[in-house]
């Protein structure tokens, strides 16, 4: 706060709030938001995907891993046990290691009203031996 004279022979003190600092103060965050501002918008523009669910191409690298309403597990159309299911995840993360190539994509084909808890053991079989790449396979939605 600063006090001034009146001038005027007034021997009156007159008090005022020096807005100086409020000033520079108010100055430098009008700076910070106007140099933060434009960071805040997304520069690169990514394309979302829509609502319907467009079908895989089947890659050559791929494993298909079906489970109908029975609950068999099916490797690539041929039964397997959960046990042989298991081993075959390690036999991938092995392969994938020694020949320094990227592991096999596991898609999933789980039957619509197969309890969640059979799909969920496989994929804790694939996730204890080291499996990184797993998909589901489903129907198409309509547009």
């Amino acid at each position: 706060m600063s006090f001034s004279s009146g001038g005027g022979g007034n021997d009156s003190v007159m008090a005022t709030i020096n807005t100086t600092p409020l000033i520079d103060v108010m100055l430098v965050l009008l700076i910070i938001f106007m140099i933060t501002a434009p960071l805040m918008a997304h520069k690169i523009q990514v394309p979302l995907p829509n609502n319907a669910n467009q079908p895989n191409e089947e890659k050559p690298n791929t494993i298909t891993i079906a489970i109908p309403e029975d609950g068999k597990i099916y490797w690539n159309d041929v039964e397997v046990t959960s046990a042989q299911v298991e081993y075959q995840f390690a036999i991938e993360v092995r392969k994938a290691l020694e020949q320094n190539i990227p592991q096999p994509e596991i898609q999933i084909r789980a039957a619509k009203q197969l309890p969640y808890g059979r799909v969920r053991e496989l994929m804790v079989l694939a996730k204890r031996q080291g499996i990184v790449k797993l998909g589901f396979i489903t129907t198409p939605g309509r547009s």
